[in-house]
């Protein structure tokens, strides 16, 4: 059993249930989720490489399964897994069988990484901000690792954050670990979107609570596939989309919702054909029923819904 998770939860389902986990069993032990054990006297960031531990796997011996790597926000992770256990087969059975790993402290650290590079209004690698590159990869690493020996067909990350090291992640991986801006863009052009402007190339806008993780990867990977991208102006981000994230730490919803609102008409105005939410905060802001939804890209939904296509193809080619 690896033993690189400290204080870390994996669970094992088959896809037959729900995802939601401890708070929702109210004690009852529920067959269909298996709990790891973990070892809680090494570090979360240690240094010794994958191939140096030892793991008696595979999990799942279906082709189907996937791997979720765990990142920023566990209840984005959860919210992920849910729609692959909702997720309605072609043989008319719910759910898609998943492994799902997640480290409480490592996300403490990404969070910290996160709001870190909040005040900085230029993109910039996590590297240049003080964060400890090479032991974050290495832990991200070593759980990618214990997921490609689970079983699975492809490995996941649900957080945007977590593509900053997609490259460093997902080298010499044996499974494909899919990439949420490719997802993005894949669908983008699926759609057959058409400028607002005549003669103007398709405009995608980004917006993010910092101009710089996630900005910086959805802007490169739309570039490669021929978009141009449209990110608000320093003013933008710090008297409108700044002030919003704000408020919404203060539980002002009406607040949140009003500098939210000014923060799409900015970049819509610019003739943007859709808007990558490219951020968990912003995903609830509005009423469902609010029309600004139609110009909005979720880029998780993106992901999911690329997963299990992939994760069918893989199961029938078996």
């Amino acid at each position: 059993m690896s033993s690189c998770f400290p204080s870390s939860f994996i669970y094992v389902t088959n896809g037959s249930i729900s995802c939601g986990v401890s708070k929702h069993t109210k004690g009852k032990k529920n067959p269909s989720l298996v709990k790891l054990p973990v070892d809680s006297n090494v570090s979360s960031l240690s240094n010794k490489s994958s191939k140096d531990r030892n793991f008696s796997g595979p999990v799942t011996s279906q082709g189907s399964g996937i791997g979720i790597l765990g990142g920023v926000s566990l209840e984005s992770t959860l919210n992920f897994a849910k729609k692959l256990v909702n997720f309605k087969l072609e043989d008319g059975e719910n759910g898609l069988p998943f492994v799902l790993c997640s480290d409480p402290a490592l996300s403490k650290d990404l969070l910290s990484l996160e709001r870190g590079s909040f005040p900085n209004l230029n993109p910039v690698k996590p590297a240049s901000i003080g964060v400890d590159q090479s032991s974050v990869v290495e832990n991200l690493r070593c759980k990618r690792n214990f997921l490609e020996k689970s079983g699975v067909s492809c490995i996941v990350m649900p957080c945007h954050v977590l593509h900053s090291w997609y490259d460093e992640i997902a080298e010499g991986c044996s499974v494909p670990v899919l990439n949420m801006g490719v997802c993005v863009a894949n669908e983008l052009k699926e759609a057959k979107l058409r400028p607002l402007e005549a003669g103007s190339p398709l405009r995608i806008g980004v917006l993010a609570t910092n101009a710089g993780l996630a900005t910086r990867f959805y802007q490169e990977k739309l570039e490669n596939e021929g978009f141009e991208v449209i990110l608000p102006d320093k003013a933008t981000m710090e008297h409108v989309v700044i002030p919003a994230v704000e408020a919404l730490k203060r539980k002002d919803t009406e607040g949140a919702q009003n500098l939210f609102r000014i923060a799409l008409q900015v970049l819509l105005v610019r003739a943007v054909n859709r808007i990558i939410l490219a951020s968990d905060e912003f995903l609830e802001v509005l009423p469902p029923d609010d029309p600004l939804w139609q110009n909005c890209i979720h880029p998780i939904d993106a992901l999911a819904r690329s997963t299990a296509k992939y994760a069918q193809s893989t199961g029938r080619s078996k």
